[in-house]
């Protein structure tokens, strides 16, 4: 996480976007930092955290809207816009998912299943929301300085793609990942 932080940082496309971009890194590293020893998390949880830490110190370093790999994909698959904001949001899905459920697994009287799901999702939905929120509120105090940040490309319904890929990315998770999840948190606990 540092060594992506660290990399985005030297000439960034936009230096106030790249900010706001990395802001949730810049606070992620300290609390893993603070918490670690008394609160380890599964190896699974930190790779995932490593690869969207690195997903949005790309965003951060390009913009979302100008990352190259999302024009390698849109020239690809010959789509109108660079899809690296939606790759963004499905991580911010994924990702959480994976933490909601690790923390209510090993804090609270939720046991694996159908609860467990449901609140996992409405959780990472909920974050999504207020990302959402932040993002709004970002434009409405900085104006223009925004555009890059707020990454629409011309979408009216670009907010509303940023949940629904958060939705699913956290459906995706919890279905590809939860079962070595689970066994992962045994080992640990």
């Amino acid at each position: 996480m540092v060594g992506a932080i660290g990399i985005s940082s030297f000439g960034p496309s936009d230096r106030f976007t790249w900010f706001l971009e990395t802001v949730p890194i810049m606070i992620g590293i300290p609390l893993l930092l603070f918490t670690g020893r008394r609160f380890p998390l599964t190896p699974l949880l930190r790779f995932w955290i490593g690869v969207h830490a690195a997903i949005l110190a790309l965003g951060g370093a390009y913009t979302y809207a100008e990352v190259p790999l999302g024009f390698w994909i849109q020239d690809l698959l010959g789509w109108e816009r660079n899809p690296y904001d939606r790759i963004g949001h499905l991580a911010q899905g994924f990702v959480p998912a994976l933490l909601t459920r690790e923390i209510l697994l090993r804090t609270s009287p939720l046991q694996k299943g159908k609860w467990l799901n449901f609140l996992t999702v409405s959780v990472c939905l909920a974050f999504s929301a207020c990302y959402e929120l932040i993002e709004w509120w970002a434009a409405v105090l900085t104006g223009e300085n925004a555009t890059a940040f707020l990454g629409t490309q011309g979408d009216v319904w670009d907010t509303q793609w940023d949940m629904c890929l958060a939705l699913i990315g956290a459906c995706a998770s919890i279905l590809l990942l939860g079962r070595r999840h689970v066994r992962q948190l045994e080992r640990l606990t």
